[in-house]
């Protein structure tokens, strides 16, 4: 998996980490650590998260970081947009083989299905809340 697919669970986590509520001080090197990432690609998440309204850091050696909206106003799909992250499915980039009718006729269908399925996805992010994902953590520990 692709760093760029992970950052949409890193970002969860990162913003579940300033939504937990255990402190307001936390820097980008606390929630490093709570990933176990290293601090510079914390960093870089956090100012697509910041670019896009959902956290407000505070630059310096000491700078904090905290959640810009309450967490039952930040959705999953608010997270999936703001680090750019990859549709769930690719189709290839091979040409089409002319003289194939099922390679000609391929990317047409496939487009269409995995479409519906990027929807579905993007829909289900929708209805989960940065808040359910914090109290389901709650819940286990």
């Amino acid at each position: 998996m692709s760093a760029n697919n992970t950052q949409f669970s890193i970002a969860i986590h990162l913003m579940a980490g300033l939504g937990y509520g255990v402190r307001s001080d936390i820097t980008s090197t606390d929630l490093a650590s709570s990933v176990n990432a290293c601090p510079s690609f914390v960093r870089r998440i956090l100012s697509k998260l910041s670019k896009a309204g959902l956290v407000r850091t505070m630059r310096g050696k000491s700078g904090t970081c905290q959640l810009a909206r309450p967490a039952d106003d930040i959705t999953l799909l608010d997270i999936y947009e703001a680090v750019d992250a990859p549709k769930v499915f690719a189709v290839h980039a091979y040409p089409a083989q002319s003289l194939c009718p099922v390679s000609c006729g391929f990317k047409p269908m496939i487009d269409h299905v995995l479409e519906k399925a990027q929807i579905s996805f993007e829909e289900t992010l929708t209805e989960t809340t940065l808040a359910d994902v914090i109290t389901e953590i709650k819940k286990g520990t």
